[in-house]
């Protein structure tokens, strides 16, 4: 098995364990998730866009945000991975979320690039020398022939709903987690402080012992 086939294998698998690490690894706060949110409703609304003109295995699809990037889905999961790492306010669990989108997703788009070679020929090789790889270019690629319009109906046959519902889904997660923290904080911050109550409450039950028993032996002393 090739590295790369063994990679596109295994994208989806070790997604799994490296969500709930990502969750384990969270401290979200107000501003953080509201930082993600901004990122990560960007990289939504690039998926959207690329997957209203998306045709899978039909025609090579070049244009709406494909004559400015060939790969304008995983430029939109970049930044929905970038926005989840600002949410956790963890610069681990950010690190690890873009480790594992450079390491499998430069994997899947080697093996992608090459099946659309083989299916669509010079097609694609004209295509690839006027629009880059990833990162996306400012001003659209002309491709004549392309007059194809972004499509609702598009959209949801590709099924693209899923990650905006993942992603909110996520969100709420990372709500419930801060809130969770934040209670446990005023748990303890309270504990602490009914702790010191209970302790200076004993520090002068022991003081006034001390001083009670002292007046009874002043007492007595001079009775004598």
């Amino acid at each position: 098995m090739s590295a790369t086939r063994f990679f596109v294998r295994w994208r989806v698998r070790a997604g799994y364990p490296l969500a709930v690490i990502v969750l384990l690894l969270a401290r979200p706060t107000p501003g953080s998730i509201f930082a993600g949110a901004l990122i990560g409703a960007v990289g939504l609304l690039t998926r959207a866009w690329a997957a209203g003109h998306l045709h899978k295995q039909k025609v090579l699809t070049k244009n709406g945000p494909y004559a400015h990037t060939r790969n304008p889905l995983y430029l939109g999961s970049a930044m929905l991975a970038l926005g989840v790492g600002v949410a956790t306010h963890s610069w681990i669990a950010a690190a690890l979320l873009v480790a594992y989108f450079t390491l499998f997703y430069s994997m899947v788009m080697k093996r992608e690039e090459n099946e659309l070679q083989l299916q669509h020929g010079s097609a694609f090789t004209d295509y690839a020398e006027s629009v880059p790889l990833f990162w996306p270019m400012a001003r659209a690629a002309g491709h004549d022939g392309e007059k194809n319009r972004f499509s609702f109906g598009q959209y949801k046959k590709n099924r693209e709903y899923r990650a905006a519902i993942g992603f909110l889904l996520l969100l709420v997660v990372f709500v419930l987690i801060w809130f969770a923290r934040l209670n446990w904080r005023y748990r303890v911050i309270a504990s602490d402080k009914a702790s010191g109550v209970r302790s200076v409450a004993a520090g002068e039950n022991v003081n006034g012992a001390v001083t009670m028993g002292g007046a009874v032996e002043t007492f007595e002393q001079s009775g004598r």
